[in-house]
């Protein structure tokens, strides 16, 4: 397991938090999530083997955010 901060940007309120959370908690491999409006990051616990921090910003890009 590794943990991995993404910066993202474009949330706004709390249903974007929850939909950041959403998507990155349903990838493989993945076992915490914690996004942070304030901080505009998200940081993920996750199998690297079975989700990369690839994945990880194309599941974020995917519902409609910019990672980084």
């Amino acid at each position: 397991m590794i943990e991995t901060k993404l910066a993202v940007k474009g949330m706004t309120c709390g249903g974007c938090v929850r939909s950041v959370e959403r998507v990155l908690t349903a990838l493989p491999g993945v076992t915490r999530v914690e996004v942070s409006l304030e901080l505009a990051s998200a940081t993920v616990q996750h199998d690297e083997a079975r989700s990369g921090k690839a994945e990880l910003a194309r599941a974020v890009q995917e519902a409609g955010f910019e990672a980084a």
